[in-house]
């Protein structure tokens, strides 16, 4: 497949790449400020505003899917979600499947169903918050695009750079969480997910995923 990489040299961008091009496709690795990659005939480096319709769709155009790694920063989280609308149009208008690597926000808590984890500080300090909501809002931008072939992939509450084990648990639209509470991922697992729904996608649009140890 040939694939882009919005957000490429985040730290979920970057596995992204990775994990693609170590299954055999080729990546088209953008962001506003790409970086260099030593696979150069599986990797495409491409300086790209995503705000810029022009430059989105020569960004996916003649590929097979992409996926949105994009994170904003502090004090413009408002920002996401049109964002995001701007890059579903384009992947709408080129008729290819875009996975959203979203937030745990918009997921239900799993000790109160009738409350998002958005909005639980078990899961979310004041820190955080900001974030969250924007995550919430980012799905919602999804779900008013039914056009497009999207999937929103909500990582567990702990999300952080680590080993890849190629393993994990599937949920739908509530955290999965251990026995003993925890909820966390590596983002290079997180990887294998997102490629693993890109390549064959299931059949729930938003999606989270858990390590596989802890909820065993």
């Amino acid at each position: 497949m040939n694939i882009t990489v919005i957000g490429a040299t985040g730290m979920v961008g970057t596995r992204l790449v990775t994990e693609a091009t170590t299954r055999g496709h080729r990546v088209i690795a953008a962001a506003r400020h790409p970086g260099t990659h030593p696979r150069a005939g599986a990797i495409t480096s491409l300086a790209l505003d995503a705000r810029d319709p022009e430059q989105l769709a020569a960004a996916l155009h003649g590929t097979d899917g992409a996926f949105l790694a994009v994170r904003p920063a502090l004090g413009h989280e408002h920002t996401l979600a049109p964002l995001t609308t701007g890059v579903l149009d384009a992947a709408a208008s080129e008729g290819i499947r875009l996975v959203v690597i979203g937030g745990a926000g918009p997921l239900r808590s799993p000790d109160e169903p009738d409350r998002l984890v958005a909005e639980d500080p078990t899961f979310v300090p004041p820190a955080w918050r900001a974030i969250a909501a924007a995550s919430t809002d980012q799905l919602r931008a999804c779900e008013r695009h039914p056009d497009a072939a999207w999937s929103y992939l909500s990582p567990p509450a702990l999300l952080e750079p680590g080993r890849r084990t190629g393993t994990y648990v599937r949920g739908t639209t509530t955290l999965l969480v251990g026995p003993d509470g925890t909820s966390r991922i590596t983002a290079e697992d997180l990887a294998v997910a997102a490629v693993d729904e890109l390549e064959r996608p299931g059949t729930d649009r938003h999606f989270t995923i858990n390590e596989l140890a802890v909820c065993r």
